[in-house]
């Protein structure tokens, strides 16, 4: 393996929780998780020997990932329904009380438009507002408006 390739697997080591949580937020099954997280790193080595290291690598990442996902939810919307395949194991239907109610979270976030669905995301991660304005690109004033307004939101929508 060369020093770039050694180097981007392990930037991809230390940052794979990134990219998964990334991947989780914006999927509904393990399969699309997987898809989502491939294309990432495909993302991530198409930009990696052009990262001129002007902002922080995580938070490069983060846009990368969110980016990805972002197209992929686009896509997602013009291609035919499909039905998945069952699986014995379903890691999404928890029964334990905590994951009810985490998935009910999720369930009420994947309700948002993708940009409040992204910045949400990173604030769950403990992410300052400052982070996040950085990695989607709007005003530290901007995050903090949005965050009130999402949150808002979040608190009216019924479970359904």
């Amino acid at each position: 393996m060369n020093n770039i390739e050694s180097e981007f697997t392990k930037m991809v080591e230390e940052n794979k929780k990134t990219i998964y949580t990334v991947c989780y937020f914006f999927s509904k099954d393990n399969d699309e998780v997987n898809d989502l997280y491939q294309e990432i790193l495909i993302n991530l080595w198409k930009g990696f020997e052009t990262f001129r290291g002007e902002s922080n690598v995580k938070t490069w990442i983060w846009r990368i990932s969110l980016n990805t996902c972002n197209t992929q939810e686009r896509k997602k919307k013009s291609r035919v329904q499909t039905v998945p395949l069952s699986v014995d194991i379903d890691l999404y239907n928890d029964t334990d009380t905590k994951s009810k109610q985490v998935q009910m979270l999720y369930d009420r976030i994947n309700r948002l438009d993708i940009f409040d669905r992204a910045i949400i995301l990173l604030w769950l991660e403990n992410m300052s507002y400052q982070d996040i304005a950085g990695v989607v690109g709007i005003s530290l004033s901007g995050v903090t408006s949005r965050l009130f307004r999402i949150k808002e939101q979040l608190k009216s929508m019924s479970n359904d």
